[in-house]
């Protein structure tokens, strides 16, 4: 059995209609790895295009399934093999993006991923790529598209640069219609920043006289400069072009303990454009021996109980990443989180009549018995080892 604390590799999915942009936002990625060693799963549907097979170059990295839809696998055990194969310990992989086909059904490619039975992953989100300059054609032919970006963690609005004035907004709005309070992003050539969707590595820089070729490699050396987009920045490295799309992130630090109930309240009802959430909660008596590691996106949430290392400060530290969010109002309501500092009920009328507790407060015993059932909360958003 695998520990319940094995480290997880998130895998997103993108996906978008035919020639929203897809391929192109995975090869941005690729560019703008941020030190990440990124796995792909390329699922296209009939012939190859040339973009798909740059990413496929690389043997080992990337599986490509070519013809067929990965969603129209009769379960998940399809995909756990390649998952299995790109999680892998000596893979040393941070994460994996799953480029679905056009034609996929997005629903079905997440629901594949959750009931997967691989330790090593974790939901990573669902990116719905729209061509804003085709959008409400595409929107007449195929109404499908309102089910999609309904399930869409971020939906990244592609070709901007395309349309403008009115038309845009309309674009916009009819997006933000659909996607039920989803993250929606701007983008241009599909370049967003890939810290909407991953972390930059966290480790030391390796030797590039002995390192292996990376896909960030292979794609510069394939066009180098040739689309005018890179550039090289103040700290000499290459930047393609700052067209990111920007974000907002929110930081919050407590050396109080946070209340689960209220948290749990908040995270449940998180405000449009709020598309992740992650960092290390501290529940105080909830449970004095864990810190709680808090993964969401869009809506799916999960909490991993790690135990105190030794010495380690004991305090809440989160991290929220969107779109058109209120950062002063997301930074009030985490503070209203926090377990309240009430004093001590005193005297024998507080006092509950037990034997075995003799002189503790009755309103003590109370909250006691609140916080475990408010802790609850927290853990049916926790993975069990033995989960199905």
């Amino acid at each position: 059995m695998t520990p319940l604390h094995t480290p997880q590799i998130p895998v997103v999915v993108l996906a978008g209609f035919l020639g929203s942009g897809k391929t192109t936002l995975l090869n941005h990625l690729l560019r703008n790895r941020a030190g990440n060693r990124i796995g792909v799963v390329v699922n296209d549907f009939g012939a190859i295009e040339i973009d798909a097979m740059t990413v496929a170059g690389q043997v080992g990295s990337t599986v490509s399934l070519g013809n067929g839809c990965l969603c129209c696998a009769v379960d998940a055990s399809e995909l756990d093999d390649y998952l299995a194969t790109l999680t892998r310990p000596a893979a040393r992989l941070d994460v994996i993006v799953i480029e679905a086909s056009g034609l996929a059904e997005p629903r079905e490619l997440v629901r594949m991923l959750l009931a997967s039975d691989n330790p090593r992953v974790r939901y990573g989100g669902l990116v719905e790529v729209v061509d804003a300059a085709e959008f409400l054609g595409t929107r007449e032919r195929h109404p499908e598209i309102d089910r999609h970006l309904a399930v869409a963690d971020l939906v990244v609005l592609n070709k901007t640069d395309r349309v403008s004035g009115a038309a845009l907004d309309a674009v916009r709005e009819a997006v933000a219609a659909t996607g039920g309070g989803t993250a929606v992003v701007s983008a241009v050539h599909g370049r967003i920043d890939p810290g909407l969707l991953f972390d930059p590595a966290l480790r030391p820089e390796e030797d590039d006289t002995v390192r292996q070729l990376t896909f960030e490699d292979l794609l510069r050396d394939a066009d180098g400069d040739a689309d005018g987009d890179t550039d090289l920045g103040a700290d000499g490295h290459a930047h393609a072009g700052h067209a990111h799309t920007a974000y907002e992130s929110v930081s919050f630090t407590s050396d109080a303990p946070m209340d689960p109930r209220r948290l749990m309240a908040f995270l449940d009802s998180r405000p449009p454009g709020l598309y992740r959430i992650k960092g290390f909660t501290d529940f105080g008596a909830g449970d004095p021996d864990h810190t709680y590691v808090l993964h969401a996106v869009g809506g799916f949430l999960r909490f991993e109980p790690r135990p105190w290392a030794r010495d380690e400060a004991r305090r809440t530290q989160l991290v929220l990443i969107g779109s058109g969010i209120d950062t002063d109002a997301l930074h009030r309501e985490l503070a209203t989180c926090r377990v309240p500092l009430e004093p001590e009920p005193a005297g024998p009328a507080g006092t509950r009549a037990r034997p075995d507790l003799p002189d503790v407060p009755q309103a003590r015993l109370d909250a006691d018995d609140e916080l475990e059932r408010a802790m609850w909360g927290v853990l049916r958003h926790v993975r069990r080892p033995d989960e199905d």
